[in-house]
């Protein structure tokens, strides 16, 4: 794949932040972006980096109306030496591109999504952030963009790649979350879109999300949609938990998000040999191992937070505390080991890590 370059000149550039320590997240935005255009005639085209900046899209735009769009979320990390890292990027773009099937939109070639967030990475390497725990977060997102009212896949597509300097996704750091279970709305129903990475699954979360928050949780984990009995996965994060001497989560079954943390976990764990199960979990099994003492912790897993211990859950105004609100064992073995392997500081021996040069 060609990619046209135009870089910013100095007039267009952004000052870069100057204290590390407090980036937030998603609130900052890099100088530059990829474009590539999609016709069904032609295919992908245009592929370019450019100046960061508005995109223009007609009214009758099809993603203004239908809803055809995905998306995805990576890393990008300053290694031991310098170097520019990226954690498991192939899973993200195999990913991108089951989502893009299911919503009838074009996949594109895994070595070209490679490369174009390559491209990207090297013209605002500047921009990675080097203090442990910060990166550069990178959004590649597609769009239908075709002009034309009538429900169909849109012929015409377009596929954008932004980024920012992120710091902790949690305000508080790795410190337990509170989360509230859900018990009336639902994100996403086996046959749906819940395994695909689309804004409307996300849309379906802000009321629940937003109540469980004025209420003082930081999360909101659901149910499933049919009988409200077994856990699927929380707003922004798959779900473990440790029974005893068992990590279990939720299987994927079609209406969970196949994490690429979840997976990297199911990896480092089996590896160690503590027995791991992907099965169903109900909220009454939960609920019943915190009250005999067989629940020793439960985390949530996610490219955003890595891993995020629970403190506590909530349950039809039931609070259910967690290893006593702290962070588990497990859990910070795992943070350590996952961010370890992400900056460099411990050998990849799963071969996890592609380095952009």
């Amino acid at each position: 794949m060609k990619i046209a370059i135009q870089l910013a000149t100095p007039a267009r550039k952004k000052a870069r932040p100057a204290d590390e320590s407090s980036l937030g997240f998603g609130k900052i935005f890099s100088d530059h972006m990829f474009l590539m255009e999609y016709e069904r005639e032609q295919g992908w085209q245009n592929a370019r980096i450019a100046p960061y900046g508005p995109i223009i899209l007609d009214p009758a735009a099809m993603i203004l109306h239908y809803g055809q769009e995905i998306f995805e979320g990576l890393k990008a990390y300053r290694g031991a030496g310098g170097e520019i890292c990226l954690f498991r990027p192939r899973m993200n773009f195999e990913r991108m591109n089951r989502s893009a099937a299911r919503l009838c939109m074009p996949e594109i070639p895994i070595e070209d999504q490679l490369q174009a967030v390559s491209a990207l990475l090297r013209a605002d390497r500047d921009w990675i952030p080097s203090t442990r725990g910060t990166s550069l977060y990178i959004r590649p997102a597609m769009i239908a963009s075709e002009a034309g009212l009538g429900v169909r896949p849109s012929a015409e597509y377009l596929l954008f790649i932004i980024a920012g300097p992120v710091g902790n996704y949690y305000s508080r750091g790795f410190e337990p979350v509170r989360i509230l279970v859900e018990q009336r709305y639902v994100r996403a129903a086996k046959g749906g879109v819940g395994e695909a990475k689309t804004g409307g699954n996300y849309a379906a979360s802000l009321l629940a999300a937003r109540n469980a928050k004025e209420k003082g949780f930081d999360q909101v984990l659901w149910l499933d949609a049919g009988r409200r009995e077994c856990i699927e996965e929380v707003g922004t994060m798959n779900i473990f938990f440790l029974f005893g001497d068992e990590i279990v989560t939720p299987p994927l079954s079609g209406s969970i998000l196949p994490g690429v943390t979840r997976d990297s976990v199911l990896h480092i764990a089996r590896d160690w040999g503590w027995n791991v199960s992907e099965r169903a979990v109900t909220i009454e099994e939960v609920r019943a191992s915190a009250r005999n003492g067989s629940l020793r912790e439960a985390f949530g897993t996610g490219t955003a937070a890595v891993i995020s211990p629970v403190g506590l859950l909530s349950y039809q105004g039931e609070e259910i505390p967690i290893n006593g609100g702290r962070v588990g064992e497990l859990s910070r073995k795992l943070q350590d080991e996952i961010m370890g392997i992400q900056y460099g500081e411990i050998p990849d021996r799963y071969g996890w890590i592609h380095q952009v040069v």
